[in-house]
Parts: C-alpha cells; structure tokens; sequence
C-alpha cells in the first residue's frame, strides 16, 4: 500500500523531497522515513523531543499539514542549507561598494537555497550625476541586469533553482523603464517585477491628476498618473509582469508597523518583509480535513483543524532555531520577532467538497470564516508558546495590540496576549503550494481554483516507449470514487469558466484574516478586452487586497494549456508536447548518428570540437549526448563539466531546447568578441549557438529561441560529415516556454510563479 494518492506525487516526492546520498541511493525508504526526519529534526530544540517528535510526525501523517519545500527537503539531513524559502534583503546603498556589497548577499543567501526580494528604489535614477567621478549614473536597471547574471550562474541548494523579486517605487524617476524591462525576452529572467504603489498614487489615477517622479528631493519628471496606471496594465495584459504591491497598506496594516518599514516581498509576493526578513512558510491541507465530503452532512472539522494548527504553529516556530541562515543578519532578524507564515491548500477543493462554488457568495463566506479560525487558533498556539517559551524579543504589548491585525481580535484574544505575550510576530500567509500541492495527491493550490479537473500525461519510460497518465484533481477524483462516472455537479469550476471578480472576492475574503500576504494569480481570459482587464487592479485595492498578480494567456506569455474543443472544455496538455517527463534517463545505443562542428574563438589558439549525437524516436530525432573537446588544458574541467551536464539533460528527454537558451545568456565578465559582426558574449554563448544551429538543422526546433538573436550559422563551420536534411515538423510548436525540468509544455502560472502542471517544477518553489 503507498500513501499517495497519485503516481505523480511519488515522481515529486522522490524528485524534491525525498533525502538521497551523493549517489543518488535514496536514504528515506518510504514517505513515512522523510516524514519522521522531519519531525525528529524539529523536535530537537523541545525538552521532550521523542513525544513532540510523534506529534509532529501525527500532523504531517497523510499529507494534512505540509511544510514548505525547504523544510521537507532539508530538514533533518545534516546539509548546509537554510530550511527558510527566501529573504527580503538588506537596504541596497545607493554607492557602488554598497550595491556591490548587497550583490555578495545576495549570492550567498541563494547558494544555501533561499530566494530572495529586493527594493531597487534606492538606487539614483539613469543620468543622475554622481559626484567625484565627474559621470552620470547608469540607474537601477543596469544593477537589476548584474543581479539577474548572478543568479543564472548560482544553482540554489537541492533542486530549485534561485528566485528573485525586484520591487520599485511608482514615484521613481526609471519606474517606465522598469515598467517595461521584461518586454526584452532575454532580460531580467530570473526576476518577478512588482511596482511599490502608494495610497497617494492611487488617488492621483482616480482623480485623473498629476504625478512627480522624484528622487532624494528633486522632481525629474511629472505626467499624468492615469498615463503611467496604464502603462503598468498594458505592460500586464501583454506580458503577465510587472504585478503590484500596495506598499502603503502593507504598512499601515503590518504587526510590527511601530518598528519596521517594509519596501518589499519575497519572490511569490506573499510575504512582505523588512530588510534581512525571512521567509517560514507551512499550509494546513484544508482537502483531508473535510467530513462527509459530497454529502449535505458535508463539513470542515473545525476541532481537528484546531488541534492541527496548534502543532504546526510550534513546528514552525521551532524552524527558527533549527536552521542555518546565510547571513547573520537573517538570523538575527529572525530571532528578534519569529515571524512564521502559516497559510492553506486544498481550499477549491474542500469548497467543491461541500457544495460550494468557487467566487460565489457562500463560498466567499466559508472562505473568510475558515481563514478566520485558522488566525485565531494560531493565535492562540502562539500565545501558549509564548507562555511555554517566551514571547518574541521586541515584543511591546502596548505598541504590539494597537497594531495591524491584533487590532480586529476578539478582546479575549486581545487580553491573553497582553498578558502572557505572544511568541511569533506574524502568523499567517497563503503561499504558493504548486509544487507540495502536487505531492499531497493534487489538492487544489493554496486559495487557487482548481485549474484542470484533469490532463493527460505522457511518461517517457527508460526503453524509450511512452506510457500515458491521467492527472486528475484530489476532489475530482474523490467524487469518481464515490459517484462512478456521474456527471461532476455544477459547482465543480475550474480557472477556465471564473471571471476575474470570481479571484478577487476570494483573495479578499482570505486577506481580511492574514496578517502577512496572499500570492494569488488571476488567470484571465485571452480574449479579455483591456477596457474589462484594465480595472482588475483597480479593484483588487479597492477590496483590501495587499497586491494583485494576473495572467492572460497569449502569443507573448504563452498558452499554457490547450481546451479540447469535444470535451466539456477540460484542459488538456497541448497536441505539441509528445515528450513531457522521464523517470529515467534513456539507455545508449550501441550507434548513434551526429555531426562535428569547429569552434574558433577569437584569441583563443586552439580550436574547440563540438559533437552532437542523436537519437531517433519514431520518426523523430532528437539530441542525445553531447562532446566538447579542445586540445587547451585550461579549458579541460569545464568542457568536461559541460559535456556530462548537457549529456545528462539530453538523455531526460523532452522539451530540451532550454539548454541553448541558458548557454547563449551566460556573459564573461573579461569581455566577449565579435564573430562576424555580431557579438558575443562568451564563449559558453558561443557553444550554445552550435548547438542550436544542430537542433534547427535536425528540425528539433523550427529557427532561433530567445536569447541573443544570433544567427548561430555564424558561429561554427562543419568539421565532419554534415547532416541530412530534415524538414521540420508541420505542426506549430506550442506557444510559451517549456519546462526546463522536464521539457513539457505544461508551465503555467500559479499564484506568482511559473509552475509545471506535469512534474510540479516551479522557479520559486
């Protein structure tokens, strides 16, 4: 028997979760083994560590409560690695040592895992003058570009790798320009974009009044804020970024508004955090809480979500003392106020489970009385550790209860704190739970619609043969279980038949009782009018809503998943994605077919060898291996690196078209050189050109991805036999990105972060 309850959630936990040695000999037999690590971890820093070891084991049991990634990955495995998610980092000086300070931190805090946020407001706009060095300042973006160059080249502990968000001021002198950055393909792709919006500007768009851009005191520029509003939604509408952040009420409503300015959020949005704070997530599965699921009877365990809210509060409190933090900083901040982010999953499904549709008015209202339960008893579990251990060190009673979201307790609440304290600053946050959503059987993520009842997967098996695999949602395949092949009932919804109010209602129903923030993506339409999607921001301020995050799906964003039109408009993945994900790497053939190609780098006095070999599936051939060979020994460790990372990519299957892109942005900080007039910025760009002009002569991929917009023909001339002819195929390639874990066209965008729908892949989690 296996306590999953699909084949994908095995596939993630042994992927993600699962502890392996160097090897790659798993060292957690079972589920339950990870489970046990994980609590007998955080049960250590308890006087009585074996029996909260077996409490904290009880909850995460069947997947109720589920830790954030880097808990479950980490914790309990020895390894250097922070069990926090991300940070919002410190103040960024505007002085180049300071900037260049920052870059340091930031490297180090995502070499342990741990994404990162930062406010780039405080850097001097592009042509400002800075003083002694008689030049003009090259702005925010500039920096923004050095900040995305090292996260590409830092792979973040485990699987996962590094997350940013960048975060401006809508006051600031370059906001159009950071409007507008991510409208390059091929920059800033390792960064979320959210604009810092004020009260004040707000008002200025409903007046249809003026707007400065200002920085330390002088006015650069002022234009209409209605003009720069809509640059901010036409910048959505076509591109799904930059997203906002309504910074002011962030502040006016944070808990420890008396000793912290907050200017911005981790990666996904849903914590917002002062500099050097850190980012403790958990959901609480609200889908393995529900009584009598389907029936009238139907009902939300409100005893046994007490109790497990209870345990999950004191596991992450002890998260704090049990990790390692990249900088002391971090720790200390940490320390200081124990700010955890307990949050849900499963929330769509538990409706679904008791009637309910999703945006309707009851399920607003089942909605806000759940989250409301969930704060209050984490409230409660707070003040009986702060009791038990003490409260958090700057805790003030006084400046604490007149604060944020202590404001709206019931006064009995409000009279325990004053009393015996409170041992965690914030308590709760929805996070992005693709991933863990994933491995707790396909439970609806955090407050998220469900987004296909179902989809077909197609494995590719180590033989080479394909298997296919129904992905079906955890309540859509509880209701099979029980009702056969009945029709789903009307209120099963999914994201294709909501209105964008139907997410707004509901992300301001959950906000109205959590004291951090949501991440929360309102997938619309394509065929949306901007006239309707222009207001959606609007709106989402309007509600109480602490920021807003949408997704259109178009020829720029991508169509994540296709609707089959002979269906009951059930997503499904799109005809083009015939290879999707790979248990195991493909056997080698005893031959292969390729070709050779010379690479000559300008000042380099040897040349370089590039063979591609291939492999042929059906009637279709694909990359398999990869050899880069140069008779200069300095060049020996990388190439031999590179050739058995590429290898072991290709050998993957699917989508791996990635590979190019990834090669093709890595600049040398010594300088690239022009190759027949076009420049390059390193040699590893240089190689990926090679191999993208091997993938488009195969028919691999139909022309040139993103990137440097290269002719690749230009890099390279044959060295061997050249290879045949291969007309590429005449069905379009799907729009929009493949996954780079497993090369399906399933990415999709989940509560703020670009998540597979097929392998649980996601950039931030």
């Amino acid at each position: 028997m296996t306590r999953f309850a699909a084949p994908i959630a095995e596939q993630i936990w042994d992927m993600k979760y699962r502890l392996k040695d160097a090897n790659g000999t798993a060292l957690d037999i079972s589920v339950e083994d990870s489970w046990r690590r994980v609590a007998r971890a955080l049960a250590q820093t308890e006087n009585d560590p074996a029996a909260w070891e077996d409490r904290f084991f009880d909850a995460l049991a069947d997947f109720r409560f589920l830790p954030a990634g880097r808990i479950l990955a980490g914790a309990g495995t020895g390894r250097a690695v922070t069990l926090f998610n991300c940070f919002v980092m410190g103040t960024i000086p505007d002085s180049m040592s300071g900037i260049f300070d920052m870059l340091k931190e930031a490297a180090l805090t995502m070499q342990q895992g741990g994404g990162i946020g930062y406010d780039f407001s405080t850097i001097r706009p592009r042509g400002a003058a800075v003083h002694g060095v008689a030049a003009d300042a090259s702005g925010p973006l500039s920096f923004m570009d050095v900040w995305d160059a090292m996260c590409r080249t830092i792979m973040s502990a485990g699987s996962r790798r590094g997350a940013m968000m960048a975060t401006m001021r809508c006051d600031h002198p370059d906001i159009e320009d950071f409007i507008t950055a991510k409208q390059d393909a091929a920059r800033l792709r390792m960064f979320n974009l959210s604009v810092l919006v004020t009260d004040a500007f707000m008002e200025a768009v409903k007046a249809d009044g003026p707007w400065e851009l200002t920085f330390a005191g002088k006015v650069y520029h002022t234009l209409p804020a209605r003009d720069l509003w809509n640059r901010i939604m036409r910048a959505t509408y076509d591109y799904a970024e930059p997203g906002v952040i309504f910074i002011d009420r962030i502040n006016r409503l944070n808990n420890l508004s008396w000793c912290e300015t907050i200017a911005a959020t981790n990666p996904c949005g849903e914590q917002p955090l002062p500099p050097y704070g850190a980012c403790l997530l958990g959901s609480v599965n609200l889908a393995r809480l529900v009584a009598a699921p389907f029936t009238p009877a139907a009902r939300l365990d409100l005893d046994a979500l007490e109790e497990l809210v209870h345990v999950a509060v004191r596991m992450m409190d002890n998260v704090v003392d049990a990790s390692r933090f990249p900088l002391p900083q971090q720790a200390e901040e940490a320390r200081l106020k124990r700010r955890i982010g307990l949050g849900v999953t499963g929330l769509a499904d538990a409706l679904m489970m008791l009637g309910l549709r999703y945006g309707a008015d009851d399920a607003v209202a089942q909605t806000e009385a759940w989250m409301k339960a969930i704060a209050e008893a984490a409230v409660r579990a707070s003040v009986a550790l702060a009791r038990e251990k003490g409260p958090f060190p700057l805790f003030d009673a006084e400046k604490f209860l007149a604060s944020g979201m202590m404001q709206k307790l019931d006064p009995d609440l409000r009279a325990q704190i004053a009393e015996h304290g409170i041992r965690n600053s914030h308590l709760t946050s929805v996070a992005p739970t693709g991933t863990i959503s994933l491995y707790a059987g396909n439970v609806s993520s955090g407050i998220e619609p469900v987004f296909a009842h179902s989809y077909t997967r197609k494995v590719l098996q180590k033989d080479g043969s394909r298997t296919e695999e129904e992905v079906v949602d955890f309540a859509v395949r509880m209701w099979r279980e029980t009702h056969g092949d009945t029709p789903l009932p009307e209120h099963f919804v999914d994201a294709q038949v909501l209105e964008p109010i139907d997410h707004l209602r509901m992300q301001a129903a959950a906000q109205a009782w959590v004291d951090s923030s949501i991440s929360k993506t309102i997938n619309c339409p394509e065929d949306i009018p901007f006239e309707s999607f222009q207001d959606i921001y609007l709106q989402a301020w309007e509600m109480g809503c602490k920021g807003c995050t949408t997704y259109r799906p178009n020829a720029v964003t991508g169509s994540v998943l296709s609707v089959s039109e002979t269906s009951d408009k059930t997503p499904e993945a799109d005809s083009g994605a015939e290879t999707v994900y790979l248990t195991e790497p493909l056997d080698r053939p005893a031959a292969l077919e390729g070709a050779t190609y010379k690479l000559k780098w300008p000042g380099s006095e040897h040349a370089i060898y590039i063979t591609v070999n291939d492999i042929v599936e059906g009637d279709k051939r694909r990359p398999f291996e990869v050899f880069i060979n140069s008779k200069n020994m300095e060049h020996y460790a990388w190439t031999v690196a590179l050739t058995r990372m590429i290898s072991a990519v290709f050998r993957r299957g699917g989508d791996v078209s990635f590979v190019v892109e990834e090669l093709k942005a890595v600049f040398d900080p010594r300088g690239g050189a022009w190759m027949t007039g076009r420049y390059i910025p390193s040699i590893l760009a240089a190689i990926g050109g090679v191999i993208e002009r091997h993938m488009i002569s195969i028919g691999f991929i139909a022309g040139e991805g993103l990137g440097l917009k290269t002719d690749p023909r230009a890099l390279a001339e044959p060295a061997a036999a050249e290879i045949p002819e291969v007309a590429p195929e005449t069905t379009e390639r799907p729009r929009g990105p493949a996954c780079p874990n497993c090369g399906a066209y399933a990415m999709r965008m989940v509560e703020g972060c670009m998540t597979c729908a097929d392998c649980g892949h996601s950039k931030c989690g």
